[in-house]
């Protein structure tokens, strides 16, 4: 899973805390990282990143699926759930 955020995005410091605590909570069974799309362009662009925060999950390097925008961690915890269970 990565978070897909840049430093002057509020909403993406909104997400940043549960992203962090998903990552703690799924350690093991989920690899969760970040990119700052200001910093990695090219990264955002090869995976039509449009709006922040996207939250993008990849299976074997490819974006399966994703959430977009500021979310209740209960949506998150949905989303991943649906992947982990499939």
């Amino acid at each position: 899973m990565i978070d897909f955020w840049a430093e002057w995005c509020a909403p993406c410091r909104l997400v940043a805390p549960i992203v962090e605590e998903l990552a703690r909570e799924y350690k093991g069974r989920l690899k969760v990282g970040k990119v700052n799309v200001d910093e990695e362009n090219e990264l955002a662009m090869r995976f039509r990143i449009m709006s922040i925060p996207t939250i993008g999950l990849f299976k074997k390097g490819k974006m399966v699926d994703k959430i977009i925008g500021a979310r209740p961690k209960a949506d998150f915890v949905r989303f991943i759930e649906k992947h982990l269970n499939n």
